[in-house]
């Protein structure tokens, strides 16, 4: 590709909402979800083993199902009541926002939405009618978008939590939205899983019209195709945002685009390009689409490349100029990572990813798998221990003599990651302690699918469950560097870590949100 396209990828990097070093302004820290915390100067290496827990505070929201709070965001120099501070931003799931002094825990402001109209189901752990998608922030605003149960956007100040901008209708209410994305002015969600009877698809509302914003959405497969990887959706070059898509009708003719990965010119909210494994019919049929995890952007001076894996297990490394080539259906590289039992539900790969360049300007991508590794996985050069439940996977990019992914490491036992972190060398991850079993009973499987099976209760799905632990890992090799031990008193479910100014921030179920540090 022309080095302009990657110079244009470059400056999108430095992520145009005008956010600081100390900051984590978005879900993955960047609009193309890296993960990658390239401002920060304090943890390293040598100095994690020092991390300790700095503070834990409780906030006043109640769980909704399996719902709780949303992945932290970071924002330095805020000027507040109390003074300019770095403040830590959560949303709750029973609808509140809270900003709290990252040096202490302590309340700065908190905001409660009041819903317009009760909702027309019971929650579901599937759809729990509760507030879902991470916020975002504006720096050059001032503001934290936040998007309320009822579907309404909020623009709210940063360091008081008053109203500045909306609210604005975005997307039905109640539907499954998952974590906002600002992207030269236009805030992003997508919707899955057909809560409130809401089509699967993605919704943009440009926030630069503060007086009559315009709201457009691309849907991709009636109630079907859900896109509800952590991220949302990915930025990419060139005016492009990707997703993945879930189970439904693979028609592209027809507008129909499920267990595909989608590649979105912003200009019109129109599919550009697409990439529909040959195995789709099969994907479908045993529950195991894409739409489990965002996609990885990762991009160099020569190539454009994005990585995305779902529920099946596989990862697939494609061309993100030209996503499965000339028929759609042929990626640049596919590598078994685990589900050999072809299951749809405790294994694949969940979330997003992580992805990160080294001093040497090597490209390094980080997985999260749930599950036992496949027999058909490839060899890494470092394996540290037998994974029951699920591990972090390293590969590094090498783009000659033609582009892949080679095996680095695979890490210690997770018992269910979430999607990691990395900065200067050190990667981090969460094991959540999840349960993550959906159903119960014997399978029948048929040419239609799955069937036989009781789907748990949200009371069943929260028993057997045990503690989160947060893991440093070395980037390069996968050795642990540091364990939180029994410092998180809870189990996560659906969030995300976040990394600024020397500091690790995490929530659990019971909303209690932790600050970790560096210790004397």
């Amino acid at each position: 590709m022309k080095l302009a396209g990657a110079l244009a990828a470059a400056l999108l990097l430095l992520y145009a909402a005008g956010a600081q070093a100390g900051d984590w302004p978005t879900f993955g820290h960047d609009p193309e979800r890296t993960g990658w915390a390239r401002g920060e100067d304090t943890l390293n290496a040598h100095d994690v083993a020092r991390l300790t827990l700095l503070w834990s505070v409780r906030l006043r929201n109640r769980p909704v199902s399996l719902t709780a709070l949303t992945a932290p965001l970071v924002a330095s120099h805020v000027t507040t009541a109390q003074g300019v501070k770095t403040l830590v931003y959560v949303a709750g799931s029973s609808g509140h926002v809270f900003a709290v002094d990252a040096s202490t825990g302590r309340s700065i402001w908190s905001v409660t939405f009041a819903r317009v109209a009760p909702p027309r189901y019971p929650g579901t752990w599937l759809c729990p009618d509760g507030l879902n998608a991470t916020p975002t922030i504006d720096r050059r605003a001032g503001l934290i978008y936040v998007l309320a149960s009822d579907g309404r956007l909020y623009g709210l100040d940063l360091g008081t939590g008053r109203i500045r901008w909306g609210p604005i209708q975005f997307v039905p209410a109640y539907s499954k939205d998952w974590s906002l994305n600002l992207i030269h002015g236009v805030v992003y969600t997508t919707t899955s899983q057909g809560c409130a009877d809401t089509p699967s698809g993605i919704y943009g509302i440009d926030v630069r019209r503060s007086a009559h914003p315009l709201t457009r959405k691309l849907l991709v497969d009636g109630l079907e195709a859900g896109i509800w990887g952590r991220g949302g959706v990915t930025a990419g070059g060139r005016g492009l945002i990707y997703a993945a898509t879930g189970d439904g009708e693979t028609n592209p003719a027809a507008g129909q685009y499920a267990s595909s990965v989608i590649a979105v010119r912003t200009s019109e909210m129109t599919v550009d390009d697409y990439y529909t494994p040959r195995d789709h019919r099969m994907l479908n049929r045993l529950d195991q689409d894409l739409g489990a995890s965002s996609p990885a952007w990762l991009a160099s001076a020569t190539h454009h490349l994005l990585a995305v894996g779902g529920k099946g297990g596989t990862l697939y490394l494609l061309n993100a100029d030209r996503l499965g080539g000339a028929d759609h259906e042929t990626p640049v590289q596919t590598l078994r990572l685990s589900n050999d039992e072809r299951a749809y539900e405790e294994n694949g790969i969940w979330g997003g990813f992580a992805s990160w360049r080294d001093r040497e300007g090597g490209a390094w991508l980080y997985v999260p798998v749930w599950g036992p590794i496949s027999k058909d996985a490839p060899t890494f050069h470092f394996d540290h221990g037998p994974d029951p439940d699920g591990s972090l996977m390293a590969f590094k990019v090498q783009y000659f003599p033609r582009p892949e992914l080679e095996a680095e490491w695979v890490s210690r036992n997770f018992n269910r990651p979430e999607p990691p972190v990395v900065t200067n060398g050190v990667v981090f991850g969460l094991a959540t302690g999840e349960n993550p079993q959906q159903t119960l009973g014997a399978a029948v499987v048929t040419a239609r699918g799955h069937y036989g099976k009781r789907q748990l209760t949200t009371r069943e799905r929260m028993e057997n469950t045990t503690h989160a632990v947060l893991y440093a890992l070395d980037a390069r090799t996968g050795k642990k560097l540091y364990s939180s031990g029994n410092a998180i008193t809870g189990w996560v479910h659906f969030s995300g870590l976040a990394v600024a100014d020397g500091r690790i921030y995490l929530v659990d179920h019971d909303s209690r949100l932790y600050c970790f540090g560096l210790g004397k």
